[in-house]
């Protein structure tokens, strides 16, 4: 009996382990996941500071007609030295530190000055265009949560909270090998029984937009001691998890699982209830995962982005759930057969509500289809005839 997805994805994430934790500088930090809660080394702002180009008054000076006098001045980084006094007025500018006795900015428009006198012109709120320290955060608070992808609002916020690094879980390294002595690389000349590799390309960059590393290990031909190499190369690589493509199947030329049986990789299941995706495998080499996909190019996109996928977000401490939603059908979709499938399909707004249109082309080798789509149709088992403007699931992509 074939396996469901969702008991597979449970057997590939019940005991996936988490990358270990490093320290990476903010400006490497681009990407990766955060890896323990992190809080405030001190208060923001540390001072109460202004907001505007003006003059530090108390607001009980303030009466129109009646002048100041201009005592000194505070810049960002250069605060009022002197004593400030009632009746008395601090020229100052944007970010610089508030005098102590100060309560109110009177903007500089707003103010008619003659010397070291000024006269205001409008009388503003008392505490206007004041920031008083710790309006952004104060010291301690936790502000970034573990398992934030880091980004430029995160790293922004790190840096003014003091950090110039940040525990991160390192990025799992996947190795990637394709495997059959039919493929070239994007741009050698094929034979006349040759094709273009493109699976690995795929797969590699679904790893990065995940948080992984790649290891290219290339392309091992139909022979198993091609096969083991490869394998070899990933262990010293010591890579977390190894992708093959292709060679999963039951050919005289599908060579993978008889190298698994030769390395003595642990072999948890072979063969998935889905479509595109039957012939997928997931092993176990020591400390290093091993998922085995279809070669059929849409097949191994569609498994990594149901297995492989989950795997690296779990390993990186976050949440390794699917992008579903809910969609009306656009144009009919036929009655499923036995195993359940992964349409490609493309979703579009109408009148504020998603409607998606499934391709009529589903052949797994296909990937024009699949270069046009934005979401895969899910269907299970024998599911009956979807009618235009019925509902169903959709998995972004």
């Amino acid at each position: 009996m074939l396996l469901p997805v969702h008991e597979a994805l449970t057997r590939i994430l019940e005991d996936a382990p988490k990358t270990q934790t490093i320290h990476v500088p903010l400006h490497e930090a681009d990407g990766y996941t955060l890896a323990t809660n992190v809080a405030a080394t001190r208060t923001q702002p540390p001072f109460a500071a202004s907001a505007m180009d003006g003059y530090a008054v108390r607001h009980a000076d303030l009466v129109l007609g009646k002048s100041l006098e201009v005592i000194g001045e505070a810049a960002a980084g250069h605060r009022f030295s002197g004593t400030f006094q009632a009746g008395s007025a601090v020229r100052i500018f944007t970010g610089a530190p508030l005098p102590d006795g100060a309560d109110t900015i009177l903007i500089q428009e707003d103010a008619e000055r003659d010397g070291d006198t000024i006269i205001p012109r409008e009388i503003p709120k008392c505490g206007l265009y004041v920031r008083p320290a710790g309006m952004d955060f104060a010291e301690n608070e936790e502000l970034i949560s573990a398992g934030t992808i880091l980004n430029f609002q995160s790293i922004s916020i790190a840096a003014a909270m003091n950090h110039p690094t940040l525990p991160v879980h390192k990025k799992p390294i996947i190795g990637i090998m394709s495997n059959g002595d039919e493929l070239v690389l994007p741009g050698e000349v094929p034979n006349d029984d040759q094709i273009i590799a493109s699976n690995a390309f795929g797969v590699a960059s679904l790893v990065r937009a995940a948080g992984g590393e790649v290891i290219d290990l290339g392309i091992a031909r139909d022979t198993t001691s091609d096969i083991v190499n490869a394998f070899d190369r990933a262990q010293n690589a010591k890579c977390d998890v190894l992708v093959t493509l292709g060679g999963a199947s039951v050919g005289d030329h599908d060579l993978i699982k008889p190298a698994l049986a030769k390395k003595g990789v642990t072999l948890d299941f072979w063969k998935i209830a889905m479509r595109p995706g039957k012939p997928f495998m997931f092993g176990k080499l020591d400390n290093m995962r091993m998922l085995g996909m279809p070669g059929n190019p849409v097949s191994s996109l569609v498994c990594s982005l149901l297995f492989l996928r989950p795997l690296l977000l779990a390993m990186q401490g976050r949440d390794p759930v699917y992008d579903l939603d809910t969609a009306l059908v656009g144009t009919p979709i036929p009655k499923n057969s036995q195993r359940p499938a992964y349409l490609r399909a493309f979703a579009a707004k109408v009148d504020g509500k998603w409607v998606v249109d499934t391709f009529a082309q589903q052949d797994s080798s296909i990937l024009s289809v699949l270069a046009k789509s934005n979401c895969l149709v899910l269907r299970g088992s024998f599911e009956e005839l979807a009618k235009t403007g019925d509902r169903c699931t959709i998995m972004w992509i």
